[in-house]
């Protein structure tokens, strides 16, 4: 068992050289993959990183503060809608336009931080439920959000255009990028801000929030923080999605998508930003590539596709990506409540006192 002894120990980035090394060679990776992939696999590994962020910042509030949230679809509503209007409306340029939208869903956040502090359990998972679907629907009857229609992200252009200065992004490859820088730094961040005071007061909250509060944490900034922080990485990654889609209408923000990222969390282990990436990674990829089309899932598409259209019916086989979701779900809950972040402590446990 590997004893700490001092202090900073506890809070550095890399705890040891290995992990620094493993960590710099991976980064490296993601920045050499792209020059071998096709423009699908590029729009697919965007969409994974943007859920990487949104699963992260959940996992502040959820995993570290024990918040139950089932609204984040309505921040990363926000986080699209705020970009897109600041940069096409007030002529702002992409990245003010992308913070002040974080900074805008932060604050609705903190807002809906408030019921928090009555709220817990399966009546704040309500409250955050409906909050999600009201942004929706206001969303979906307001003219200057697009209304049903939906909106038309802008050129994505990064410089400052009116000093002259662009940098127009056109090409996935290009977005790949802008949001791999984007990634790791909101990834970096996450582990920063776990290892602070306030990182260590979410935990204390999580464990019981009665103790943390006779030892004098404030319970009434840090549940409102964990739900500005939360709110602010949706509001990002929301951002980068607009941009990643194209077009978005209103229900692209719906119910479901709010499920997912709560799936994604649980998938990849409470408490561990490394679980959440993991969770968002794997199911981003069933979600938008191996379940997508039934029929052409490895050795059981066509079973399955034979078996829904002789005892089902095959109008509903497209949701069966849904389902498996469940499944995933389900299983993960029966056989490794701790996520794949548990499994591969197991793993690791294994191998390091093998072969006793």
């Amino acid at each position: 068992m590997d004893m700490k002894r001092d202090y900073y120990e506890d809070i550095e980035l890399f705890k040891s050289g290995t992990i620094l090394f493993w960590s710099i060679l991976f980064v490296a990776a993601l920045f050499v993959a792209p020059l071998f992939l096709s423009n699908y696999h590029l729009y697919l590994f965007n969409l994974v990183m943007v859920h990487v962020i949104v699963a992260v910042g959940l996992n502040i509030l959820v995993g570290s503060t024990g918040q139950i949230a089932l609204g984040h679809a309505g921040f990363f509503a926000i986080g699209a809608y705020g970009t897109v209007l600041l940069m096409t409306k007030l002529g702002l340029p992409f990245f003010p336009a992308i913070v002040i939208a974080a900074f805008i869903s932060a604050f609705f956040g903190f807002i809906l931080g408030l019921p928090a502090l009555r709220l817990e359990g399966p009546y704040l998972a309500i409250a955050t439920l409906a909050f999600g679907l009201a942004i929706m629907h206001i969303i979906g009857h307001t003219e200057l959000f697009g209304g049903r229609q939906g909106l038309t992200a802008p050129v994505l252009n990064i410089g400052i255009s009116q000093w002259g200065l662009n940098w127009v992004i056109k090409t996935e490859l290009g977005k790949y990028y802008l949001i791999l820088i984007f990634t790791i730094i909101m990834v970096l961040l996450a582990i920063n801000i776990l290892k602070t005071r306030a990182g260590r007061a979410f935990v204390a909250i999580r464990d019981s929030d009665i103790a943390a509060e006779v030892i004098g944490i404030n319970l009434t900034m840090y549940k409102t923080l964990a739900f500005a922080v939360s709110s602010f990485f949706a509001g990002i990654a929301g951002g980068l999605f607009a941009f990643v889609l194209g077009f978005f209408d209103p229900f692209t923000f719906n119910l479901i998508l709010s499920i997912i990222f709560l799936v994604m969390v649980v998938v990849g282990g409470l408490g561990s930003v490394m679980g959440s990436i993991a969770g968002a990674t794997l199911i981003t990829y069933l979600m938008y590539d191996l379940l997508k089309n039934v029929d052409e899932v490895p050795i059981v598409g066509n079973l399955l596709v034979a078996f829904s259209g002789k005892f089902l019916t095959t109008t509903g086989i497209d949701n069966f990506n849904l389902v498996a979701l469940g499944l995933v779900m389900i299983g993960i809950i029966i056989f490794e409540p701790l996520g794949m972040f548990g499994a591969w402590i197991r793993i690791k446990k294994y191998w390091k006192t093998w072969p006793f």
